[in-house]
């Protein structure tokens, strides 16, 4: 048959509307099963290759998900972002959708991209990572109407879509658990303060210490880059003083995988000299040498709802939850003994 086998093509060999056909090749469920496969099966033998960009345009749909990460340089080595991209990847995938993933620098040159992708429909939807307390993006994109998802709250306002850990409740169960061993000069390596999930997990820490009766000695707080080198130099700080914490609590695990390296270089025993805990649970978490206790996020599964949730948005939708709220899982292990 010359030229592309185009629907119609398989309504005449069946003998079925192109409704039905249409229909049948896109799994409606109103089609009966054997229609289905008959359709199915004749595209098949016809070489039938749907037009993707004829029926992006019927739907006015780009049928893609946009994904900034908010980091400098292409670059990133941030293992919390790979399993999440991962999770959102596969889900866009597994509904027909695909990811527009890029890397910006928060600031001008990343709202830019933020106008240009959505004001030029290159996508459907945005997922907005690493909220801040103040959120330009979701401020932008509330105002603009634009579909979102955010893994993450603000301090501004909590009307709109998001998934979260309860990221104060977790640091709470680490403050128990370091109180409850003994420890009383506590140290605590927090992400940047402008992150929402960092002002979380630094009120939980003091919550979790007040409720033992104890307080968070400021000259013990160290604020830093969510980075292993930034918990190196913060911890060889802290414990170069002449009464050093005996415990450092820190706000994610590459800040204490950089911890446990400075303790380690000053002679330090891991787990019984000192205790050093972590957040997030990356996979790299239980392979340190000693195996870190941390605040388990399931962040590949969080990106899959994420997604889930947006492309239900995109699609018109109503959401079952349209603000979810994960209880953590404290996993403890070799760092931090009794």
């Amino acid at each position: 048959m010359a030229g592309a086998v185009t629907i119609k093509d398989i309504a005449r060999r069946v003998g079925r509307s192109v409704t039905t056909v249409s229909r049948a090749l896109h799994g409606y469920s109103d089609v009966a099963p054997e229609t289905r496969e008959l359709v199915q099966r004749v595209a098949q033998e016809m070489g039938y290759t749907p037009n993707v960009m004829a029926q992006r345009l019927q739907k006015q749909r780009a049928e893609t998900l946009g994904l900034i990460l908010p980091t400098f340089g292409p670059r990133f080595s941030d293992p919390f972002f790979s399993e999440f991209v991962a999770g959102v990847g596969n889900q866009a995938a597994e509904r027909g959708y695909d990811l527009l993933l890029s890397t910006r620098a928060p600031g001008e040159e990343e709202m830019a991209a933020y106008r240009r992708a959505a004001l030029g429909r290159r996508v459907d939807g945005f997922i907005i990572i690493r909220t801040r307390a103040r959120d330009e993006r979701i401020h932008f994109l509330r105002q603009l109407g634009f579909p979102f998802v955010a893994f993450g709250r603000t301090a501004e306002t909590d009307d709109f879509p998001y998934v979260d850990e309860d990221g104060e409740a977790g640091m709470r169960q680490i403050a128990h658990h370091l109180a409850d061993l003994g420890h009383r000069r506590i140290g605590y390596l927090s992400p940047p303060l402008d992150l929402m999930f960092a002002q979380y997990r630094l009120e939980g820490l003091r919550r979790g210490l007040a409720e033992r009766g104890l307080t968070l000695d400021e000259t013990y707080l160290r604020i830093g880059a969510l980075t292993e080198q930034s918990g190196y130099a913060l911890a060889l700080e802290l414990l170069s003083r002449s009464e050093p914490p005996t415990a450092l609590a820190c706000g994610n695990d590459l800040l204490a995988i950089g911890a446990v390296r400075a303790a380690q270089e000053r002679g330090l025993k891991i787990g019984s000299e000192i205790a050093i805990s972590g957040f997030d649970d990356i996979p790299l978490a239980q392979h340190t040498f000693p195996p870190l206790t941390t605040v388990h996020q399931p962040i590949y599964q969080i990106g899959k709802r994420v997604a889930a949730m947006l492309i239900d948005l995109v699609e018109g939708r109503p959401l079952a939850q349209r603000q979810v709220l994960l209880e953590p899982e404290f996993v403890v292990r070799q760092s931090t003994l009794p």
